[in-house]
């Protein structure tokens, strides 16, 4: 499975994403961010081949209409409240992501 994972500036929540499921979950994972200020900007590369798309907040979903609509995707509503691998976010992440992951 290829998952992506996108959030704002890909610079908190979106590569503690790719991390911890890459690491835990041994899971093919990459990050992006919808801003032009993000450490990686979404491409359309990242979009291609990926089986999963997780966004961080409905308005990332938004971003990319055209490029996203034949992908699986899910909105993971976690807001913009935490730091990299910050130990409540990487608990949610571990909450709300594994029930996507065997579908």
């Amino acid at each position: 499975m290829n998952t992506l994972f996108i959030c704002s500036r890909n610079q908190w929540r979106s590569p503690t994403a790719e991390r911890v499921f890459a690491v835990d979950y041994g899971i093919r994972t990459r990050s992006a961010g919808t801003s032009r200020h993000a450490k990686h900007s979404i491409s359309s590369k990242d979009v291609a081949g990926t089986d999963l798309i997780s966004v961080m907040e409905q308005k990332h979903k938004q971003k990319f209409p055209q490029q996203l609509q034949h992908k699986k995707i899910i909105v993971l509503d976690i807001p913009d409240d935490y730091h990299y691998m910050d130990e409540a976010l990487i608990a949610l992440l571990q909450d709300v992501v594994p029930p996507y992951l065997g579908e």
